[in-house]
């Protein structure tokens, strides 16, 4: 300090100036203006040996710490979550990429939770690279999108066959300007069809509805579970149950052998068994024996198979971005099922059923079919009143991210445990999301939404219901959503008209400590349907105490044991509603043998 006031006055001047711009320089570096160096690039390729052609898709870049010495853990790909153990994530898009030519990350490539490439502390990292590919579509309407196809894996983009992968690779990313080349060395396999059984059939039909909309031939399929003694009634024709959800390979939580005693055994943390997977045997096993037992009802059961280049499944309703899947399934899939497995095809013996995605599929089915279903069992559905978005009401608030507060930014929450910790906020999916995909083509939840709901934009991808970097929310998409997907709206809207055709068979079921919130627009439909008059709606509401996600009427057992009994656990109620509605002449006993 002396000696700077004792410099002669020039050399204390030029002091002064290049301290001037020393600070300059850092304002312009702060505001975006000047990169700080070249600091840390990745460059990526793949080999022509493994795909000769030009590629384009999502190009995922994935880091994680590496392991200490001996422990072992999953691939960085597979440890991508917006909750507290996800690890850092970057995409970018790539079209007409050559074999060879390096696809490069620098330091504004976009990721999460590490916001820029150029934000990753240094460190010891397992680094890993994934390239999931779009297909070109011309749709019926003449837009022409770039979207995933799905190719039998259920729209999952890592294990989506053809899809190109690199092997872990652990590098010492420091401060120092450096390059690290990444080659996409494997591919991931063809997936084998399920075969058929002698209790579970596949089929699979071609929707003409989905092909005019998609400008290519789409299908649709169903995991078809026969009544034991199927083959020997052929007089019989048997009630259909559809068991709306996800993706699944083949029929699931039925198996005719005990459970395997040699089985390694694999904990669920989050249930707190030890060996779960040999619970999942065990109940798939007596599922099994009732199914076949001498006194049990017999039914047709499907579960459908509707992927899309947009998600796992299409929601099971008509919509301007995914096609016509409500239409396609209830008057092309369902009458094919019936006409070869001796369905009764009739309104009155047909029901649904399902848990979160298959609850509100369940609902909506009963609600936008009114006469073609006789009773849905809607477990945990996702939000079937915008009012209660998660935690966010789209018509009232203006953000999604954000409470509104003058001096405070509070995020609205998207994910808590039983005991309400957060783990996710919307923000946190929301940039997720956008991560794994731009235009809506992340494959995950608020982009299902989103492409279910919205109109379809004039790029042809799903109109926005919020700003993906602010989190404003569009009034005029949310307007739509309201009139076409708002079920809760929807039926009051119409219950004049609909209610007659709906009273009886609402059946709703929440956990009050559902993980996603999805309890709250359950309640605020419960307060709509206990208003209700001429008629009543006469139907079930019912709460799990502590219960998470995703609790399903059953208060005997924990969610572990009762997830995997939708099959069997609404047939009382079923067997009831039968007894009680089935027409006059109806045929009430060629399948109770």
């Amino acid at each position: 300090m002396i000696k700077h006031l004792m410099m002669p006055l020039a050399q204390v001047n030029r002091f002064r100036a290049l301290a001037l711009v020393g600070v300059a320089l850092a304002l312009i570096v702060s505001c975006g203006g000047v990169a700080d160096g070249p600091g840390l690039r990745i460059e990526v390729s793949f080999p022509e040996s493994l795909h000769p052609d030009p590629a384009q898709g999502r190009l995922l870049l994935f880091l994680a710490d590496a392991p200490e010495e001996g422990k072992k853990v999953r691939q960085p790909f597979q440890r991508v979550s917006s909750r507290l153990s996800g690890v850092p994530v970057f995409g970018i898009d790539v079209e007409e990429w050559q074999p060879g030519e390096p696809a490069v990350f620098e330091g504004e490539v976009v990721g999460y939770p590490v916001r820029l490439l150029a934000e990753l502390p240094p460190g010891e990292y397992v680094v890993q690279a994934l390239l999931h590919h779009y297909q070109d579509f011309k749709l019926g309407n003449g837009k022409q999108v770039k979207l995933p196809m799905d190719r039998g894996e259920g729209q999952q983009w890592r294990r989506a066959p053809g899809n190109l992968l690199s092997a872990p690779k652990t590098v010492a990313i420091g401060s120092a300007p450096q390059v690290i080349r990444i080659e996409l060395d494997q591919k991931n396999p063809e997936i084998e069809p399920p075969s058929d059984t002698e209790w579970v059939k596949h089929i699979k039909v071609r929707s003409d509805l989905l092909s005019k909309f998609w400008g290519r031939d789409m299908e649709l399929g169903a995991h078809v579970l026969l009544p034991a003694g199927f083959d020997e009634h052929p007089e019989a024709s048997y009630p259909l149950m559809v068991f709306h959800g996800h993706h699944s390979s083949s029929f699931g939580g039925f198996r005719t052998e005990p459970p395997d005693p040699e089985i390694e055994c694999r904990p669920s943390l989050r249930f707190g068994e030890p060996c779960y997977n040999r619970v999942v045997q065990q109940e798939a096993y007596d599922l099994y024996k009732r199914w076949t037992s001498d006194d049990f009802p017999r039914f047709l059961i499907i579960e459908i198979q509707h992927a899309n280049p947009y998600y796992d499944d299409s929601y099971a309703v008509n919509s301007a971005n995914i096609g016509p899947y409500g239409d396609a399934i209830m008057h092309e899939l369902i009458p094919e099922v019936e006409r070869q497995f001796r369905g009764i095809g009739e309104g009155w013996a047909r029901f649904t059923y399902g848990g979160s995605t298959g609850g509100w599929e369940a609902l909506a089915a009963q609600v936008f079919y009114p006469d073609d279903f006789n009773g849905a069992f809607a477990a945990c559905p996702d939000p079937i009143d915008f009012r209660a978005y998660m935690t966010l009401d789209l018509y009232a608030d203006d953000n999604a991210f954000y409470y509104p507060s003058r001096f405070k930014q509070q995020g609205r929450p998207a994910w808590r445990n039983a005991e309400g910790r957060v783990e996710a906020s919307i923000k946190d999916y929301n940039d997720l999301e956008l991560v794994l995909g731009t235009n809506g083509r992340s494959g995950d939840q608020l982009d299902v939404w989103q492409a279910v709901y919205s109109p379809m934009g004039a790029d042809g991808y799903p109109q926005p219901i919020w700003d993906k970097k602010t989190g404003q929310i569009d009034k005029a998409v949310a307007e739509h959503w309201r009139e076409n997907y708002d079920l809760r709206h929807i039926m009051e809207r119409d219950w004049k008209t609909l209610g007659p055709k709906l009273e009886g068979k609402i059946h709703l079921y929440s956990g009050d400590m559902d993980n996603y919130y999805l309890n709250n627009a359950v309640v605020l439909t419960e307060e709509f349907l206990e208003s209700t008059t001429d008629p009543y709606y006469g139907g079930e509401v019912d709460y799990g105490d502590r219960a998470e996600h995703c609790w399903n009427g059953d208060h005997e057992n924990g969610n572990h044991i009762s997830r995997l009994r939708y099959n069997t656990f609404y047939l009382p109620k079923i067997m009831k509603r039968i007894e009680q509605s089935a027409p006059r002449g109806a045929d009430v006993t060629s399948w109770r043998y």
